[in-house]
């Protein structure tokens, strides 16, 4: 199975605002960049949106680890959350639907198809590849603008 390893990050201009997300995929010494904007999101939206971007780029079953600064994203996976929001109809411990289901459902099935484990990463620090990241959802966000 073949080994990849994917930074993502997502960021937002205003809460919801324009968002941007930014991901690296690296595999065998090559690199992929790719990045997207929408307007009126959040971003945890960019966030799970960056991790689903990338795993899209796969072709064939995959054995990723995807390096994140968003606990959010981060957190639902390590801890099992969203393994129990699925079972719970996408519900919330407190009965309260889970936020941003359509992109959890999405990614829960990508991660699926592949071997996935996901790793916390300290934003804006020394992480190249987190950096990169921050700065492809950033640029993205300022060409939407500037294409609005």
């Amino acid at each position: 199975m073949k080994k990849v390893t994917l930074y993502t990050d997502g960021a937002c201009s205003g809460n919801p605002g324009v968002g941007g997300w930014g991901a690296v995929l690296m595999y065998n010494g090559h690199e992929k960049r790719i990045s997207g904007a929408e307007d009126n999101t959040t971003n945890n939206r960019m966030e799970l949106t960056a991790v689903i971007e990338g795993l899209k780029c796969l072709n064939q079953p995959c054995e990723v680890d995807v390096y994140s600064d968003s606990a959010y994203t981060v957190n639902a996976f390590a801890s099992g959350w969203v393994y129990g929001w699925r079972n719970a109809g996408w519900l919330k411990a407190d009965k309260k639907p889970v936020l941003n289901d359509d992109l959890w459902r999405e990614l829960l099935a990508l991660t699926e198809a592949h071997r996935v484990r996901f790793f916390k990463v300290k934003g804006h620090a020394d992480n190249e590849y987190n950096n990169l990241c921050d700065k492809l959802a950033t640029d993205a966000v300022k060409n939407f603008k500037a294409e609005s």
